[in-house]
């Protein structure tokens, strides 16, 4: 090729076709990125706030990206015919079509938009720069173009003004927690999926039910108070008269010396002036809203009542934080285990533990849909006060009765099935 005028033209349709993909890979980077992201690298990266600049108005972002994609495209178009004929005569209309189309497709379109859709930032950030470059010297073009295609869209009753939402519901926000991968330790992807499940957790599921409540029954005599006072595992205690549902107030331990007498009695008026009026949570009250109402509050421990003001047991700030990050254990001897793992494989369970719990420990899924406690679940299946020794499957779940404590399951032992009942 020794015709300077067609070596241009060559090299103008090369051009062309890098300034094609360019356009294109710019497209498809910008559509790609991650808009969390994005707003998030934005206070430190001039790239990602000229982005989300240009996405903040997607119709004239696309008529820009359109305008000079298809320009230089028509154009290539224009160059290779020329090119083609003056080389094959009137056969290089059809030569020119073929080879532009598979050049266009190949290194204008399909590359660059494959590598805008796996390198969105890379790509993105630096194509920003000179489409809002451009966007200022064909502003007056792409406005001209946006008005009609939104006057166009209005006409079939689309609001080109309303934009679609960013925000994310909670299991959108489950989903990116779930997806995040090693980008977030596994310890702290549970504490957010934790967070999450608050508002789907109740007082109810989590609460010391009332005939397990560590309290001061006034009516008792000094040695049985002391005794109670002096090996209590818990920082505060109920304070009620006869029975539980008579709850006066909530003591907290760290007054124990003002009610103590020299000669070993106890000061009940005392006790009774030192203890914080209780504060009462209506049974199904959501966890995330209860932890917010003892931060506002400024309360650690609640009674759960139902309807008719009947205490169904207690709620403490703790128990809600350990829904969170987990149990937390105190200084003190603590209790034994409600899950023992037996030589078999099977488990020998409390029956009064809370079936959340067994599931969290044991990675199992008991039904979390009816009863809260072990003990309730088999009674509920057996229909009847059992003997002990009785044993039943509820779904891959084999349970048996090994202790009875008066109508109560007192201890159970359990095993998992592979394969489903």
């Amino acid at each position: 090729m020794n015709d300077p005028a067609l070596e241009l033209l060559v090299g103008i349709l090369v051009a062309c076709l890098f300034v094609s993909a360019f356009f294109s890979g710019a497209e498809t980077g910008l559509m790609s990125l991650n808009r969390y992201r994005l707003k998030h690298l934005r206070k430190r990266n001039r790239g990602a706030r000229l982005a989300l600049k240009l996405l903040d108005r997607p119709d004239r972002l696309l008529g820009l990206l359109l305008i000079g994609n298809n320009a230089v495209n028509i154009l290539a178009s224009a160059l290779g015919t020329v090119i083609a004929i003056r080389l094959f005569g009137d056969a290089g209309i059809a030569i020119a079509t073929a080879v532009l189309t598979v050049l266009i497709l190949v290194f204008s379109e399909i590359t660059p938009k494959t590598l805008g859709a796996l390198h969105p930032e890379r790509i993105a950030f630096p194509a920003a720069y000179v489409l809002n470059a451009l966007m200022r010297v064909l502003g007056p073009a792409v406005w001209l173009m946006s008005s009609i295609s939104n006057g166009l869209l209005r006409l079939v009753g689309v609001d080109t003004q309303r934009r679609p939402e960013d925000a994310l519901s909670s299991e959108e926000l489950r989903t990116i927690v779930n997806e995040s991968g090693p980008m977030i330790p596994p310890r702290h992807k549970r504490m957010l999926l934790n967070i999450l499940d608050l508002e789907q957790v109740t007082v109810d599921d989590i609460m010391v039910p009332r005939q397990e409540v560590y309290g001061l029954d006034l009516d008792d005599d000094d040695s049985v108070l002391l005794s109670r006072l002096q090996g209590s595992p818990y920082s505060r205690v109920a304070v009620y008269r006869e029975d539980i549902s008579n709850i006066s107030g909530v003591l907290h331990l760290r007054t124990l010396g003002q009610f103590l007498h020299p000669d070993g009695g106890i000061d009940r008026e005392a006790i009774q002036r030192a203890a914080d009026e209780p504060y009462y949570v209506p049974e199904g009250t959501a966890l995330n809203l209860q932890l917010l109402n003892f931060q506002k509050l400024r309360r650690r421990f609640g009674i759960v009542v139902d309807e008719y003001g009947s205490v169904l047991g207690l709620v403490t700030l703790e128990d809600i934080l350990g829904e969170i990050v987990g149990e937390f254990t105190s200084g003190l001897d603590n209790e034994s285990s409600e899950i023992a793992t037996e030589a078999d494989g099977s488990y020998l369970i409390d029956a009064g533990a809370s079936i959340r719990d067994i599931n969290r420990t044991l990675q199992w899924e008991l039904p979390i849909d009816g009863p809260r406690t072990l003990n309730g679940l088999m009674l509920e299946h057996l229909q009847t006060i059992p003997e002990a020794n009785v044993g039943l499957r509820v779904g891959n779940y084999e349970l048996e009765i090994v202790q009875l404590r008066g109508r109560m399951i007192s201890r159970a032992r359990a095993r998992q099935h592979t394969e489903p009942d």
